[in-house]
């Protein structure tokens, strides 16, 4: 891994959500093509803040100036400070619980949707829950957007492991989920194919993984064990990762590429990061000797972005820009989410 940050790394919280939420090319041509109100599903939730601000700031334009279109952000808004931050910025938000029918039958009309909600962890335990998020919480929005177009946020794990040397799952290979988690977002990706085809719902799919910022992601946990001479786990030997700000920018462009059939696209890091060697670099970077639990398996959750380069842009940021920044961080005290990936399982229980 070598190179040098093209940006300088964030110093705080102001300055990182600022980056994460700067809008690129592709995610201002996509609202152009696509003029109308912007609702935001999941609004609260890890990227939902940015994404929705990114919408905000693409909407407006380099100047500045407050365009007429809403962007709207819905959540349970279970902390008041994510959807103060919103409303100072422009974006409006509405409190819903998006498993009460009646509650998501109130929300306004919007001709755009992303959709963000669903439930990951604590399937192991709670395995109706998370079936209950990714499906049926899927059915209600569906349903009640039949006039819109639709991207919907789904994950890279509805493929199966793939050996590291054949570049990653495609979006032509057929889904092979291992464990709930895993099945339960497929669901969620049917029940949207299903509405959208019934009632001509123009549809993209976002498979993702990994999304981070500086606060957490597959680099932060390998960054916080390094620090804390706590073993990495290297059985999940390869992993990709993006900046969560590209993630954003790439969601919002394929409004421009929702169709039916629906669009599916893969978005991901544009290479396949050793764990092995993050860790190391986070070794010199942190000055700790990194340590090692497991042993690299022949395959791994990858994959390729062939089609997100072609159709959605190359990425802004590199993988060698999220090392060094996150070490910086880290190093520095920055603020943590506290929300490890468990991208180290790899039977699918979460």
């Amino acid at each position: 891994m070598t190179g040098m940050p093209i940006l300088p790394a964030p110093r705080n919280e102001v300055e990182l959500d600022e980056l994460l939420s700067r809008p690129d090319p592709t995610a201002i041509r996509a609202l152009a093509q696509h003029p109308g109100d912007v609702m935001v599903l999941g609004a609260g939730g890890k990227m939902g803040p940015s994404l929705a601000r990114m919408l905000r700031r693409a909407a407006d334009g380099a100047d500045g100036r407050r365009d007429a279109r809403r962007i709207i952000g819905v959540s349970r808004f279970s902390s008041t400070g994510v959807r103060a931050a919103l409303d100072a910025v422009g974006v409006e938000t509405r409190a819903c619980d998006l498993s009460d029918a009646d509650a998501v039958r109130d929300l306004p009309d919007a001709p755009n949707i992303i959709f963000m909600a669903g439930q990951k962890f604590g399937t192991r335990d709670a395995p109706a829950a998370t079936w209950a998020a990714n499906t049926a919480v899927p059915t209600l929005v569906a349903t009640r957007f039949t006039r819109s177009r639709i991207v919907v946020f789904s994950t890279g794990n509805v493929y199966a492991l793939t050996p590291v040397s054949a570049g990653g799952s495609k979006e032509t290979d057929a889904p092979a989920p291992i464990g709930e988690y895993a099945t339960s977002c497929l669901g969620r990706e049917r029940i949207f194919e299903h509405f959208a085809a019934k009632h001509a719902v123009p549809l993209a799919i976002v498979r993702l993984n990994y999304a981070t910022d500086l606060r957490y992601g597959v680099l932060v946990d390998i960054a916080l064990a390094v620090q804390h001479r706590e073993p990495v786990d290297v059985r999940m030997g390869y992993v990709n990762v993006i900046w969560q700000g590209d993630a954003n920018a790439r969601a919002i462009a394929c409004l421009a590429h929702a169709a039916l059939p629906p669009f599916v696209v893969n978005v991901a890091g544009t290479k396949a990061l050793r764990v092995r060697d993050v860790a190391a670099r986070f070794g010199k970077l942190l000055h700790r000797d990194p340590e090692f639990t497991g042993e690299e398996a022949p395959d791994a959750l990858l994959s390729d972005t062939t089609l997100m380069c072609e159709t959605l842009g190359p990425v802004a940021i590199p993988a060698d820009w999220l090392v060094a920044a996150v070490a910086e961080w880290i190093a520095g005290g920055g603020a943590l989410l506290g929300k490890p990936t468990s991208f180290q399982t790899r039977d699918g229980r979460f």
